[in-house]
């Protein structure tokens, strides 16, 4: 049997080694340049050391590649994917049709990740895309267990979901908090909002739940108000052959990461050691519980909930 594989983004090659020696088999790794999103920046330079020291300890690196390309970053798009396949990255994370032509043109064979946070629906259109070269399909949020599987029985390349952490629900390449901020007559800088200030939005009817909001150089992101933890339910997702599972780093502290993947990694391997007689032990979600920041709940996400459109 496959053994499903766990992945972690790392904002630095430091993080990279932490998060494999506590389990992981995949890291993704970016610039904000390219990159939305990252828990933090590795260039090239640092990859070209990471990398290897990744692959020695039998990992994978993903690089992401998922910003909205405009004009200007179209034409950067060969020289920086012919580095990354020179560097032997495993895979290019990407949604824009953009950057798998330049790929094709600059790093032909390089393994491609088609991730467009909210479109990826279907196995048609999955499978479309596993026509243009694509490898693996990363699902939406807001699917289902059902509907994660029955995509997983009828996809032609790998699917990848999310089984913890917080997700995006806004983004707009515009600076929506300096620009508040300016109204407000604060006049922030983006460095003064980043995600590291604990920024949040509340809405009137539902004050007890935060949003959290941060600026950077690709503008305005606002996440999630829960996390998502399938921890005591992801041997579903394994039984069912999804072939990456991953937990999102940001806006967590490396010491909390860590940790999430020790709890997956022992889920993950009690599963395979013995599928017929797997049983969850709840130590494991209680070790995540305890770290868990107190106003952020613990959520399945949309996987048990019923579709009406």
């Amino acid at each position: 049997m496959k053994k499903s594989e766990l992945l972690i983004p790392a904002g630095s090659p430091e993080e990279m080694l932490r998060y494999i020696e506590a389990g992981a088999d995949a890291v993704q790794v970016g610039e904000h340049r390219f990159g939305m999103r990252l828990p933090g920046e590795i260039k090239l330079d640092e990859l070209a050391v990471a990398i290897p020291e990744a692959h020695a300890k039998g990992a994978k690196v993903y690089v992401v590649v998922n910003n909205i390309i405009d004009n200007d970053t179209v034409s950067l798009l060969p020289e920086y994917l012919q580095k990354l396949k020179e560097l032997q990255a495993d895979a290019i994370v990407f949604g824009d049709p953009a950057v798998l032509m330049a790929a094709r043109q600059a790093a032909p064979g390089i393994a491609l990740h088609w991730n467009t946070e909210m479109t990826s629906t279907n196995y048609a259109t999955a499978n479309y895309w596993a026509s243009k070269g694509a490898s693996r399909v990363i699902l939406a949020r807001e699917l289902n267990m059902d509907q994660v599987l029955e995509i997983k029985r009828h996809a032609k390349l790998e699917v990848q979901v999310q089984v913890h952490g917080t997700t995006n629900i806004y983004h707009s390449k515009r600076s929506l908090l300096v620009n508040y901020t300016e109204h407000q007559g604060a006049g922030k800088k983006k460095s003064e909002l980043g995600a590291d200030q604990g920024l949040y939005l509340i809405e009137e009817e539902r004050r007890d739940e935060r949003y959290p909001v941060y600026e950077d150089i690709n503008g305005t992101h606002i996440m999630s108000s829960d996390d998502i933890c399938m921890l005591e339910s992801v041997h579903e997702l394994l039984e069912g052959g999804v072939d990456s599972v991953k937990i999102e780093s940001l806006l967590k502290s490396v010491r909390y990461n860590e940790t999430a993947v020790r709890c997956y990694r022992s889920a993950i391997d009690a599963y395979y050691a013995n599928p017929q007689q797997y049983s969850f032990d709840e130590g494991l979600l209680e070790e995540i519980q305890a770290l868990q920041p107190k106003n952020r709940e613990l959520s399945f996400g949309f996987f048990y909930k019923e579709q009406v459109y």
